[in-house]
């Protein structure tokens, strides 16, 4: 029988060690978690921001077509804030004149909608806060604890938007409140499938924190969700691989730990034979 739910804190220590940079943390600053975006620290120090803010806001206006069939919807923004994503910038080179419109069918609308957010305000929904530096302001949209995954995906897609938009400072951003939502083991699961459907092998900042939490709690949240961790080491056997890993790696420390605290005589082991009658 199968063990009661376990929510996941956000804020639970890992046990396995993991080089996991602490970049997000020291980017982030500020009382809701500013980390720049175009009205950040390097427009503070100008003599006047209200002009530069006035100088975006003359830019012309963009057109963002999100979405495709009866899902897609139009966003506008000023071009002056679009292109300070390198990706945009050279696709709107080439339209120098005329109607200033971009396709993004493959792209998901509430994540271009934090990208915009950002660039206006240097933050989006929902923000870090100062009075709980583990948490973020409270959303009455959704449950406190997110049993399908869905929060933990928004931020993932934020995440791998800013990394298709080059965007670093909202890839940090995004990638800081992911480990600020309380979860399920489902929740975990569908987070997981996400980061190694959509990331490459070598993004180790998101990927070897995913691998390293189901190291440390599999024993528990396998029974959550094993038919969904099954599924999800047969699709993604990378992931498995990094599980594994991780776990391997655990136990030879500790098998270290414990040779080093018991004196051996001699200074070789040998593996034991099974005797042999004759």
């Amino acid at each position: 029988m199968a063990e009661p739910e376990v929510e996941i804190s956000a804020s639970a220590e890992p046990d396995v060690e993991m080089a996991v940079a602490g970049a997000e943390e020291e980017a982030v600053d500020g009382e809701n978690g500013d980390i720049g975006g175009p009205f950040g620290e390097d427009d503070a120090e100008r003599s006047n921001p209200q002009t530069v803010f006035l100088e975006y806001l003359r830019s012309p206006i963009v057109e963002l077509m999100v979405g495709s069939g009866d899902e897609a919807t139009l966003l506008t923004a000023h071009q002056a804030l679009v292109t300070q994503s390198p990706y945009f910038a050279e696709k709107l080179a080439d339209h120098s004149e005329g109607t200033r419109r971009l396709d993004l069918p493959k792209e998901s609308l509430d994540a271009v909608g934090c990208f915009l957010q950002y660039q206006y305000t240097g933050e989006y929904f929902p923000r870090r806060v100062a009075s709980n530096p583990d948490g973020l302001e409270a959303d009455p949209s959704v449950p406190p604890v997110d049993d399908t995954g869905a929060q933990l995906l928004k931020h993932a897609r934020v995440y791998t938007l800013a990394e298709k938009l080059g965007m670093p400072e909202l890839k940090t951003l995004a990638h800081s409140k992911i480990h600020r939502i309380n979860s399920t083991a489902v929740g975990e699961i569908a987070y997981a499938r996400y980061v190694y459907g959509n990331t490459p092998s070598t993004d180790d900042t998101i990927r070897k924190p995913v691998a390293a939490f189901w190291a440390t709690r599999s024993h528990v949240l396998r029974h959550e969700a094993e038919q969904e961790f099954r599924q999800m080491c047969l699709e993604f056997p990378q992931f498995g691989f990094d599980v594994l890993s991780l776990v391997l790696d655990q136990r030879e420390k500790r098998s270290a730990a414990r040779d080093d605290e018991t004196p051996m005589k001699g200074s070789s082991r040998k593996r034991m034979r099974p005797s042999v009658q004759i």
